[in-house]
């Protein structure tokens, strides 16, 4: 299912990435609303979907990466790629008006349309959150059609990365949302030796620069924006061989496939 081409993809900020690729359309930890919380959206447009994905991929079950407010929101029916453990949860709030629900466990593998969805480990905690019993172990998906594709979705460093590639592109969390970045997440010293692990060719940095807690700019400003820039010399340095790009929330790119 691989070849030459390429993979188009719009950064909404935070994990939320539309992905095209040999012309199916994903969507990961859709979060479109302008408040979360005490998180509000500091950078970049509300996402304003006009197409419908043909599936969204959720990572974990934190409450930033499944926001049942967003995929309600979303157009369309599409189906709900979740980690294995998590789809009871996902059916009973969202009800019968959700699309299809396909739960995978690390290993295991979907087809959507023209593109094989598998998920992989990731190194990150899998509760719903203090207040919830919910739990599901945190998950990444490798997307395989024309490009080999990985969201990372929030994720520590693990052994099993250097298993991922050879990759065509990464999309890797580089910071978090507020002034401290707890065990189990990845800055940009960390993102950079996991695209080197995974022998990406491309890597966009995600999960930073978007949300923050109100008053916090002026506590770690530098927290916030220099993420990106600091994962991109990272990367230079221990990865030579990737290629990064950073984007701006709402900002767009295409990729090419090895």
């Amino acid at each position: 299912m691989t070849g030459t081409g390429t993979v188009r993809l719009t950064w909404h900020g935070h994990s939320t990435v539309w992905i095209e690729d040999s012309g199916t359309r994903l969507l990961t930890d859709p979060l479109l609303r302008d408040r979360l919380a005490h998180l509000r959206r500091r950078r970049g447009p509300r996402p304003h979907l006009t197409d419908a994905p043909d599936a969204v991929l959720v990572s974990h079950l934190h409450a930033d990466h499944l926001d049942f407010a967003s995929l309600r929101r979303l157009p369309g029916r599409p189906t709900l790629v979740v980690p294995a453990g998590a789809g009871a949860l996902v059916r009973r709030t969202l009800g019968p008006a959700a699309g299809p629900c396909v739960e995978l466990a690390p290993g295991e593998t979907t087809t959507i349309g023209e593109v094989r969805v598998t998920a992989v480990p990731a190194a990150h905690d899998g509760g719903r959150g203090p207040w919830s019993r919910h739990r599901a172990a945190a998950v990444g998906y490798l997307v395989q059609g024309r490009a080999r594709t990985w969201f990372a979705g929030d994720t520590g460093l693990f052994d099993e990365m250097g298993k991922l590639g050879p990759l065509d592109l990464a999309l890797v969390p580089v910071g978090g949302w507020g002034p401290t970045l707890p065990a189990g997440h990845l800055d940009p010293a960390g993102a950079a030796e996991a695209v080197r692990r995974a022998a990406a060719a491309w890597a966009v940095p995600i999960h930073f620069g978007t949300f923050w807690p109100i008053g916090c700019d002026r506590i770690r400003p530098d927290r916030f924006l220099p993420p990106g820039e600091e994962f991109a010399r990272h990367a230079g340095a221990v990865s030579p061989g990737t290629r990064v790009r950073v984007l701006r929330p709402g900002e767009s790119c295409a990729v090419p496939a090895s």
